[in-house]
C-alpha cells in the first residue's frame, strides 16, 4: 500500500481568488431553485423516500461562476454548455419534457443573482426522479429540477501542485455506467478513488480503465505535457466529456500551443514533461507527482502555468478573446 511521504514547505504565493466583498450569508438563508420556486435552501428539502435519494437516480451538473471586483460583475462559465449536457444525461435516464436551455440558463442566472454574491460561487443544477416509490427503475417515474449555489473557493491547490496516488478502484466501463454523464450514483466510484488517495497521504488520485489506461482523477479530466505537446485521453476512453477539457484545448490552440487526444499509457503517466488536472472543481491544478515518482523537476511546469494563467483570465472576463464564454450576471 502506498504510505503518505512529509510534504514539502510551500512558499506563499497568491491565490486566483479574489478576497470576498462583504460577509457570506449563512448557508441555509441562501437561495435556491427548488421545483418550481426560489426558496431559502432550508426549505428546499425532498422525502427520504424520494427515488433519486434511495436510488442515485439523478444528473447534476457543476457551474462556475467568477467574481471580478474591477468589472463589478459575475461572470457565469459556459453556461449554455453545461445546461445542455445536463439535459442530454437527463435524457439517458428517461426524462422528457425539459425545460429548454435558454430557461435553464434564465434559472441558473436568476438563483445566481437572487444571492447577490460578490465572491466565486458554484452552481449544481440538477434534475432527479422525485417519485417516492420503492423499485429500481428508470421508467414510468416523475422527475423535478432544482439549482443551489454556494460561494466556492479552490477545490484543491491550484498554485504549488498536487500529489497522485494511482487508485485500485478503476473507473466504471461506459457500457455499465454512461462514463460520459454525471450521475449520482456513479460518483460512489470517484468516492472510493478520493478517499483511497487522501487516507493513503495524497491529494488526488490518478484512475485507471478497466484495461490500464490512464483516465482521470477522481473528478477531473487529465492532461499531460510532452516535449511542448499536451495529451489528453479519448472520450473513447471512458471518460467524461469535459466542458473545461474542452475550454483548455480551446487555450492551447490560441496559445500555439499542440494538443493531442489518444490513449495514454500508465507508465508514460509516469514520464511525463507535466502533469495537470482541470474541471469545473478542480479549475486547473498541476501535478507534482504520481505514485512518489517526481513529475518533471518536481514543480509546476511552464507549459501549465501558462495555461492556468490564461485560464483565469479568461474566465474573469480581462481576456476578450474568450468573452463567449461567459455570462455577465450584474450585481445589486
Amino acid at each position: 500500500m502506498l504510505t503518505e511521504k512529509p510534504k514539502a514547505e510551500k512558499a506563499a504565493k497568491p491565490d486566483h481568488q479574489p478576497a470576498p466583498a462583504r460577509a457570506l450569508p449563512p448557508t441555509e438563508e441562501l437561495i435556491a431553485y427548488f421545483e418550481g420556486r426560489y426558496v431559502p435552501l432550508r426549505d428546499a428539502k425532498v422525502s427520504i423516500m424520494t427515488h433519486a435519494f434511495m436510488y442515485g437516480t439523478s444528473t447534476f451538473d457543476g457551474i462556475r461562476a467568477y467574481w471580478n471586483p474591477d468589472h463589478h460583475v459575475m461572470y457565469g462559465l459556459k453556461l449554455q454548455e453545461h445546461v445542455q449536457r445536463i439535459r442530454r444525461n437527463a435524457g439517458m435516464l428517461l426524462m422528457t419534457n425539459l425545460p429548454s436551455v435558454d430557461e435553464l440558463v434564465r434559472i441558473v442566472v436568476e438563483t445566481i443573482k437572487r444571492n447577490d454574491f460578490q465572491h466565486d460561487c458554484y452552481v449544481r443544477p440538477v434534475f432527479y426522479k422525485s417519485s417516492q416509490v420503492i423499485g429500481v427503475r428508470l421508467h414510468n417515474l416523475e422527475h423535478d429540477f432544482c439549482v443551489l449555489t454556494v460561494p466556492f473557493g479552490n477545490y484543491i491547490d491550484i498554485e504549488h501542485g498536487v500529489r497522485l496516488m494511482t487508485s485500485s478502484w478503476r473507473r466504471n466501463r461506459d457500457d455499465a455506467l454512461p462514463a460520459r454523464g454525471k450521475f449520482a450514483g456513479g460518483y460512489v466510484n470517484m468516492a472510493l478513488q478520493k478517499s483511497e488517495a487522501e487516507l493513503n497521504g495524497f491529494e488526488e488520485a490518478l484512475v485507471l480503465t478497466s484495461d490500464g489506461k490512464a483516465n482521470e482523477a477522481s473528478a477531473a479530466n487529465l492532461f499531460i505535457v510532452r516535449d511542448g505537446k499536451i495529451i489528453t485521453p479519448t472520450v473513447a476512453d471512458d471518460i467524461l466529456e469535459g466542458i473545461t477539457r474542452l475550454a483548455v484545448m480551446e487555450l492551447a490552440e490560441a496559445l500555439g500551443i499542440p494538443v493531442e487526444v489518444r490513449s495514454i499509457g500508465r507508465s508514460e503517466v509516469y514520464v511525463a514533461d507535466e502533469i495537470f488536472l482541470c474541471g469545473t472543481g478542480v479549475q486547473m491544478s498541476p501535478v507534482i507527482e504520481v505514485d512518489h515518482r517526481p513529475v518533471g523537476s518536481g514543480r509546476v511546469g511552464p507549459i501549465g502555468r501558462q495555461l492556468a494563467e490564461a485560464y483565469f483570465n479568461a474566465v474573469r472576463g480581462n481576456d476578450p478573446r474568450f468573452r463567449h464564454w461567459l455570462t455577465p450576471i450584474p450585481t445589486g
